[in-house]
């Protein structure tokens, strides 16, 4: 049986069979492509079309959370909304074979988004808006996890106690800084928001461009405040976020209204993520893949700088949220 935290079993044959059986026929071997959390492989079929195939981690989601996230990019697909969406084959987008549920994709080129090119950042700030609009048309997911609290803070702290990955050395440093940090959050956070279904990981690298933006892997996509897909595309000083914020915003407000309190949520929303993302690389560290990509993580001089990092996002907690500028 396939591990949940590995894929020792996926080999090049296995890859071939599985595409075999859905009618595909590789010519070329795998070329396998940046992440972690799948394992994502383009190749080239005996028809010279380009593909990209998504074996899934093994009981990460189930079958019906996969076939949501499907159903969501197909939603916006009917609206023209660019991303890259799987590949409908005998009125299926999911297959399974070997122990692994699979999906295939046409391959999508493009460059990297710049984020600090305004005429860019309007633009996908308005399919956002497009995206978004399609989301409050309809119902939030069922099986899809919300964001929450336990899922970001609890249980990744949990984790890393448990882990032993913390220096000794550093452990009460770690640790207190770490519980400020959860209740600092807690006392911002605020659920009385709209939920919806968003992209959850839309930062720079989960954009593609070529005559406009290409949205790709909407592998988190779950329920959540709608600045959860607009927080990450925001960087620099506090005056150089307010600037790409009102840029963002002035797209994205062309086609979906944006609730401007849930901008108190963004500092909340980055310490979410910052305490998650650790506790991620610890619970993945027995995928032998992480080791190699992430080597620095096993190291005290690492820990040593998450401890100034959640000090820094302390002090980013403790300043004013953002704020839009006033239209006259």
């Amino acid at each position: 049986m396939t591990s949940p935290f590995n894929f020792d079993s996926l080999t090049p044959d296995l890859m071939w069979y599985a595409l075999e059986s859905i009618g595909i026929r590789a010519e070329s071997g795998f070329l396998a492509l940046n992440s972690y959390e799948n394992r994502v492989y383009q190749f080239i079929d005996e028809e010279k079309q380009r593909y990209v195939v998504k074996f899934y981690r093994p009981q990460r989601w189930s079958e019906a959370q996969i076939a949501e996230e499907h159903e969501f990019m197909a939603c916006l697909d009917a609206q023209e909304i660019p991303l890259a969406v799987p590949v409908t084959l005998g009125q299926q987008t999911l297959h399974f074979y070997g122990g692994y549920l699979f999906a295939l994709y046409n391959s999508v080129g493009g460059r990297q988004f710049e984020v600090d090119n305004y005429n860019q950042l309007e633009m996908v700030g308005r399919f956002l808006g497009r995206i978004h609009k399609v989301s409050q048309d309809l119902a939030p997911y069922q099986h899809r996890p919300s964001i929450s609290l336990d899922e970001y803070l609890y249980q990744p702290r949990e984790l890393l106690q448990n882990s032993h990955f913390i220096p000794s050395h550093l452990e009460k440093a770690f640790y207190n800084d770490l519980d400020l940090l959860i209740a600092e959050v807690e006392q911002r956070w605020d659920s009385n928001y709209q939920s919806i279904r968003l992209h959850g990981d839309c930062h720079p690298g989960n954009i593609l461009w070529r005559d406009g933006p290409t949205f790709v892997d909407l592998d988190d996509s779950r329920n959540g405040p709608a600045v959860q897909d607009l927080w990450m595309l925001l960087h620099g000083d506090r005056q150089e976020k307010l600037l790409q914020l009102d840029i963002l915003l002035e797209g994205y407000q062309e086609f979906c209204d944006f609730n401007s309190t849930e901008l108190k949520l963004i500092e909340p929303l980055r310490g979410l993520r910052l305490v998650h993302y650790m506790a991620w690389l610890a619970k993945r560290w027995q995928d032998p893949a992480f080791p190699v990509a992430f080597p620095w993580f096993n190291d005290a001089k690492y820990w040593e700088g998450q401890v100034l990092v959640i000090k820094e996002q302390l002090s980013a907690l403790a300043e004013p949220p953002l704020s839009l500028t006033p239209m006259w």
